[in-house]
């Protein structure tokens, strides 16, 4: 075994440089990133939605989608801010075919990271451009996360890397809130740690160099179930575990306690179409428990132009290539169902 080394990458601030989030819409960015704290230090009382495909392939469809979100944003704005998923880096669990818009710009093509990485920062610039709503992405690699820095709006940490010291450390210097998800096992201590490490000032080696944050007080809880020795799925949504989090997060005395709940993954056991029952029974436990209301802040769903998923090489336009996603007409039909939820 051994390493090859295939071509030296630009650097984040070469890429940068050359794909620069221009001053009007670095702007909209800081302002709508302002709006996304407020809602989790508490000074806003807006319901936050992470929503949008598990993995950002084709920037068509995506672009096409968030331009769907973006009208129904309008339309709920004085009760839901809407962030959109793009996920870039998001692969096939097992690493066997696509792995990622930064590795395959285009999922039949052979990997071009340099590619990658420039459509990548591409398609955030455009969605800020097109439609004014900076986006959420999953820091699956942290050296991967410089190229976006300046651009996102939320930061999401998978359950598969939330033990992960490296992910933990470079949260902390992260300037927007972070969100943790339960590891698999569903231990929410691992959870709770990650979250301090986090919110903690740390100084570690990164992309070469020896750095210092100041912490990452916005850092949180994702509860996204978990699969036992078995395989067999463990939800955590529920009444009962949302308390439990409740107090145990209480119990740590952690900077703005914040929980996001993803509805999908092992909450509906990859069950796409579980995700609409499974926010009402969330919305619903916000609107008998004050505490809990305070606490969760927002729901994860996956969603996409259609329903469901596919196979590398069917080619179906706006449907998911890794887990399967809602379809839009459900997607919108829940986004005003969880509006109306907030009265």
């Amino acid at each position: 075994m051994k390493f090859t080394y295939k071509q030296e990458l630009p650097t984040p601030e070469e890429i940068i440089s050359a794909l620069p989030l221009k001053d009007s819409l670095k702007k909209i960015k800081d302002q709508k990133l302002e709006e996304i704290k407020q809602i989790f230090t508490g000074e806003s009382d807006k319901f936050l939605l992470l929503i949008g495909p598990c993995s950002a392939d084709n920037e068509k469809a995506v672009l096409e989608y968030i331009g769907r979100l973006a009208k129904a944003q309008e339309k709920v704005k004085d009760k839901i801010l809407i962030v959109p998923r793009i996920y870039t880096n998001k692969p096939r669990t097992t690493g066997e075919g696509y792995k990622g818009m930064v590795h395959q710009p285009n999922p039949e093509e052979d990997t071009d990271m340099q590619k990658g990485i420039i459509a990548i920062r591409s398609m955030h610039i455009k969605t800020i451009e097109n439609f004014h709503m900076p986006a959420a992405d999953e820091m699956l690699y942290p050296e991967n996360y410089a190229y976006l820095a300046d651009i996102l709006a939320y930061v999401a940490i998978g359950a598969r890397s939330v033990e992960n010291q490296q992910h933990r450390l470079t949260s902390s210097g992260v300037n927007a809130p972070v969100g943790m998800k339960n590891p698999t096992s569903g231990d929410i201590a691992v959870m709770l740690n990650s979250i301090r490490a986090a919110q903690l000032p740390q100084r570690f080696i990164f992309r070469g160099y020896e750095v210092e944050t100041t912490g990452n007080e916005l850092a949180h809880g994702i509860l996204r179930g978990a699969v036992d020795i078995h395989g067999v799925n463990i939800p955590n949504y529920h009444y009962e575990d949302l308390v439990y989090v409740y107090e145990e997060y209480m119990k740590r005395n952690l900077k703005n306690p914040a929980l996001i709940i993803d509805c999908n993954h092992s909450n509906s056991g990859k069950k796409f179409a579980e995700q609409p029952r499974i926010s009402m029974e969330i919305m619903h436990s916000r609107r008998y428990n004050p505490e809990l209301k305070k606490m969760i802040k927002g729901l994860m769903i996956e969603s996409y132009l259609e329903e469901g998923s596919q196979k590398i090489g069917e080619n179906i336009y706006g449907k998911s290539i890794t887990d399967p996603c809602l379809g839009w007409s459900a997607t919108e039909r829940l986004i005003y169902d969880i509006a109306e939820k907030m009265n």
